[in-house]
């Protein structure tokens, strides 16, 4: 599904575009930068030798998490309107699993 304006008038129409797919692309790189940067931060903390095991394993999650979010939402266009079917499914299917990883946990720990 394409996201255009019906003016009636080309022009109007190429520049709408050209403006919408600039301003696309700028959030794509700007998401992009910072995935990079997250991935440098998480091979800092690996090489940072006064940080324990108990928090360089859930930063890097968190890291992690992060990245899956910008991925989603700006590589993978989640954030356009016509996905709201496909944020349902994803995102009940990422609570169905955390429940499922939050209750084996609880029953090899108890």
């Amino acid at each position: 599904m394409t996201n255009q304006t019906n003016s009636g008038n080309p022009n109007v129409d190429l520049i709408y575009r050209r403006k919408k797919n600039a301003e696309e692309m700028k959030h794509q790189v700007i998401s992009f930068v910072l995935m990079i940067f997250l991935t440098l931060v998480a091979f800092l903390a690996v090489g940072y030798k006064e940080y324990t095991a108990w928090f360089t394993v859930p930063f890097i999650i968190l890291l992690a998490v992060i990245q899956v979010i910008f991925q989603l939402f700006y590589f993978m266009h989640m954030n356009h309107k016509g996905h709201e079917a496909p944020k349902m499914f994803l995102f009940s299917g990422v609570f169905i699993a955390a429940i499922t990883v939050l209750a084996f946990m609880t029953i090899i720990w108890w």
